[in-house]
Order: structure tokens, then sequence, then C-alpha cells
């Protein structure tokens, strides 16, 4: 294997697996040596790479400069077309430009040519309305959930019944359908949803989370998979 194909496999391996990623690991997903892995290391990180991490411990790609909008292939560019043309379509004002914004700074990048491959795209996203109803500020819920702010909504479940709630907003979650808010609910001191249209109003409260969005979001994240496990099982083998 060519020394430059065997250095972007190892980039692209650190990528994809968890972090910190053991050399072993990463030999293993490269069908490598030990010695090539630390030697490779070495290289990345002498060409600019930022790779956390020492032998024994693993090691954790922090920022990686050798990845050029160019070096995706046209598959690649249409998944990004796609995908940003999906989010224009959810009817949140702010993401869709956002999207917009991200379309055309990759199309300045890459070889000429390859910008038709990103406007062009034989697969296309056809939304005549948008996807969502939204009268709330998203922005307000995506930065609470960045700076982890806690937040009081008003919220009407399904049976039109109304409470006031004080939440760790977690995430938004997007289906095909609905909208929902991922939170910890301290009211009842669980995980709970929140529909984003049944949320009547949202203020900022002066109570911060910080630094447990990330651990509590990968619990309840832990619980739906657990709970969607179990659920296929029970369907798969039922009870007598």
């Amino acid at each position: 294997m060519a020394r430059t194909d065997r250095l972007f496999r190892l980039l692209q391996a650190m990528r994809n697996l968890p972090s910190p990623c053991t050399a072993a690991r990463l030999a293993e997903e490269t069908g490598v040596s030990l010695r090539s892995i630390y030697r490779d290391i070495d290289s990345l990180r002498a060409a600019g790479a930022q790779i956390d991490g020492e032998r024994g411990y693993g090691y954790c790609l922090v920022e990686d400069n050798s990845l050029k909008p160019q070096a995706f292939d046209r598959l690649e560019l249409e998944a990004l077309a796609l995908g940003l043309a999906e989010v224009k379509s959810f009817g949140d004002a702010d993401l869709a430009r956002s999207a917009h914004a991200a379309l055309t700074k990759i199309a300045a990048m890459v070889p000429r040519g390859r910008d038709q491959e990103l406007f062009h795209a034989v697969s296309q996203v056809y939304q005549p309305n948008s996807r969502y109803d939204i009268h709330l500020d998203m922005d307000l819920i995506r930065n609470c959930c960045w700076q982890e702010r806690a937040v009081c909504i008003r919220y009407m479940d399904s049976i039109g019944s109304i409470s006031e709630r004080t939440v760790f907003p977690l995430t938004i979650m997007y289906t095909s359908r609905t909208m929902t808010l991922l939170a910890w609910c301290l009211l009842r001191e669980d995980f709970r949803m929140f529909r984003i249209d049944r949320i009547q109003s949202i203020a900022i409260t002066g109570k911060s989370f910080r630094p447990r969005r990330v651990s509590l979001l990968r619990e309840y994240l832990n619980i739906l998979r657990t709970n969607e496990v179990s659920q296929k099982e029970t369907t798969v083998f039922p009870n007598h």
C-alpha cells in the first residue's frame, strides 16, 4: 500500500472510530502493523494534524487540516447537496440560510467543474411547503442547548392540558413529521420529550447546567436505543 493511501486510511479510521482509539484498534482497522501506526501518527502530526494521546492510552484527532473539499468524490458531493437541500426544507429560516451558505462555501472551494455536481445533483428534494409549522425562536433553543442554560416552557400535551416546566434542553430531534426537544425535566426529575409544535412559549432562566449536556444526552440516547431494542425483541419473541 502506498504511504499516502495509508495515511489517508489512518485519518479516516480516526474520524470514524470512537475516541480515544488505541493503536491496536487503528492497526486492525487499517490492516497495518503497530509500528506503522506509531510512525504514521508521527508523520501526520508533523504535517499539521492535531492528534492528542499517546501509546498505551489511545489517540484522538482534534483538528485535521488534510481533508480538502476536492477530496470528496461525486457521490459524497451528492450526499452533501441532498442533505443541505433537506435542511432547507425544514421551515427553520436560520437553518435554511445556513444550509445555503454552507453549500456556496463548499462550491467555492472545490475544483472548477465540480461545483456543478453540487448545484445540479442527480438526487433532489422537493418540498412545496415547510415540513414543520414553527412558531418558536429555534435559534434561542439551539443557543440554550449549546450554552447549557435551563429554560422555562409552557407546554400543551396531547389531550390539551397545559403545564409549565423548567427543563435542561439537550438536543432537537428531527423526525419525518415532528421536531422534538429532548430534555431533562426538573419537575419529573427524568428525561422527557417535548414536541416543538406543542410548546406555547419559552423563556431563558438564570440556571446553568454546564457541563452536563453531553453526558445527559449520551445517557438519554442510550436509554432510547435500549428501549428500541427491547421493543423489537418483544415483537419478534412475544411473551406467551
